[in-house]
């Protein structure tokens, strides 16, 4: 079993935030399969799910950002992943809007949930899907940035990639991260070379 880990904030005052571009990316795929999240007695929403033998699970932490590793975890310890086979879904103030990178592992990026996971589980080797929202913002106004929605012409943006993220998190399922990362670099290219998404 692999699990996909979107980092975000729960509830409606976050949903379209630029910190919750994690959540934001699961609960389309959710749709997409026609599945929805369920409550836990944990520190995380869940979804179970196949694609034939290959079993997946899709999880949102319900601690906020900073904690996110909690959440992550308990996962672990309720279903005996290797940290190796969860692949974080984050966004990413260091990369361009809507630029992405698949890493197999790494710093926090100064990222809060991603140092919350480092710290929760001694180790830094989990891949992690970045996904850029960009840094316009004044020294001093990171938080504010972070937590503001993202504006409407950004949303159609976001939509198109959508997909592109759906793919990469479905090869990881399948084929763990190794069948991602071709994947994902197949679709970089494509989009440099065909895609407008201006």
């Amino acid at each position: 079993m692999r699990a996909i880990v979107g980092i975000g904030n729960p509830g409606k005052k976050y949903k379209l935030n630029r910190h919750n571009i994690g959540f934001l990316t699961l609960d389309y795929f959710a749709q997409s399969y026609k599945c929805e999240f369920s409550p836990s007695k944990y520190d995380y929403e869940y979804l179970e799910g196949d694609f034939g033998f290959n079993k997946y699970l899709l999880v949102k932490p319900t601690t906020y950002v900073n904690n996110s590793g909690i959440a992550v975890l308990q996962l672990i310890e309720n279903y005996s992943i290797d940290p190796t086979d969860i692949l974080i879904v984050v966004d990413d103030i260091n990369l361009n809007k809507f630029d992405f990178r698949l890493k197999k592992s790494g710093s926090d990026g100064g990222h809060n949930g991603l140092a919350s996971i480092i710290y929760h589980l001694n180790r830094n080797d989990f891949p992690r899907l970045r996904i850029g929202i960009g840094n316009d913002f004044q020294e001093g106004g990171l938080s504010h940035y972070v937590l503001s929605n993202f504006y409407d012409d950004e949303m159609i943006i976001l939509k198109k990639l959508y997909p592109v993220f759906s793919d990469i998190i479905k090869s990881f399922i399948i084929g763990g991260y190794k069948s991602a990362l071709a994947v994902y670099s197949r679709l970089k290219q494509e989009i440099k070379n065909n895609l407008s998404l201006n």
